[in-house]
């Protein structure tokens, strides 16, 4: 065992269900896991079925990052299932919707 792994700077573990939970949009939940010192943050995004952002999403000022934990996301122009990544640079817009319900991970290395 190696205890002082956990005494590092910066070193942080969140978990998913003790997240705090932020409606953004009827049906859209953001869960923030991990903000850094420089803006970067991290977060699981929450969809249920039948539900859509209610305009573009535009990235900015930096990419987004997606990863499909489970469900069908879907971004305004096709489907992407479980197990997808998506990098959106930054500027880029979709419009995030899904008929079966989704669990993102989103990253967002510049904030």
């Amino acid at each position: 065992m190696h205890p002082e792994i956990l005494a590092q700077e910066g070193y942080t573990a969140a978990r998913v269900e003790t997240a705090p939970v932020r409606e953004l949009f009827p049906g859209i939940r953001l869960r923030p896991l991990w903000r850094g010192p420089h803006g970067a943050q991290a977060a699981v995004l929450e969809m249920d079925p039948g539900s859509s952002w209610p305009r573009r999403d535009v990235h900015a000022p930096g990419p987004e990052e997606v990863y499909v934990l489970d469900g069908t996301f879907h971004d305004g122009a096709r489907d992407y299932p479980a197990g997808t990544f998506l990098h959106a640079p930054a500027g880029s817009w979709h419009v995030p919707s899904t008929v079966t319900g989704c669990r993102l991970f989103l990253f967002y290395p510049a904030g």
